[in-house]
């Protein structure tokens, strides 16, 4: 059976309308919060099952995935594929790092998975952190990818849900321009200086 994921998404409140300002620094007219979709169990299964499918016949070690939004849904790739997962944390200097007794293994194969790709910024330093780490970035998924590209760093990233907002600079944003309400309601600090 295949499902409806747009819907689901809707049903459970996880795309909301406004005035948002992102992670990244750019302010959208539209917000994706995955958390909302992945706070049912079943939900959070189905929807790694899903991810999991898309690289069945890809050898995968490992699963990687970054904090916050990231954890939920690694973690149930990891358990659809039958692999390790684990996640980088913060360190002191605000970059991402293998906390907790984790370690990568030279050589392993790793998934990272995430809940939204945008820019790619996070991605891109899980992405790095692995690759620092003697893994090799075999795929890339998201429960929902709304960027331009499509890809990171060459991975394309694969997805549940593509989904296209704009997104503007606080200089050109036509809803700052309008005085609606600007929210922040993502976990992450804004990136200074972003794009």
């Amino acid at each position: 059976m295949t499902r409806n994921w747009h819907e689901l998404f809707v049903d459970r409140g996880a795309l909301s309308e406004g005035h948002f300002l992102l992670s990244s620094g750019r302010h959208s007219p539209a917000y994706v919060q995955c958390a909302k979709v992945l706070e049912r169990p079943a939900d959070a299964e189905a929807l790694g099952q899903t991810l999991a499918q898309r690289v069945a016949g890809l050898a995968v070690d490992r699963v990687v995935a970054p904090p916050m939004g990231g954890i939920l849904i690694g973690y149930e790739v990891a358990r659809a594929l039958g692999v390790p997962f684990l996640f980088p944390e913060r360190d002191e200097s605000g970059a991402l790092a293998l906390r907790r007794g984790f370690s990568l293994p030279q050589g392993d194969r790793v998934v990272v998975v995430e809940d939204v790709v945008t820019t790619g910024l996070t991605t891109r330093e899980v992405l790095q952190l692995v690759r620092t780490k003697g893994g090799t970035p075999v795929g890339l998924m998201a429960l929902v990818d709304r960027s331009e590209e499509h890809h990171v760093d060459g991975l394309p990233v694969q997805a549940v849900l593509q989904l296209q907002f704009p997104t503007f600079s606080p200089e050109g944003c036509p809803l700052c321009a309008d005085a609606v309400p600007l929210t922040k309601p993502g976990s992450r600090a804004v990136v200074s200086g972003a794009r």
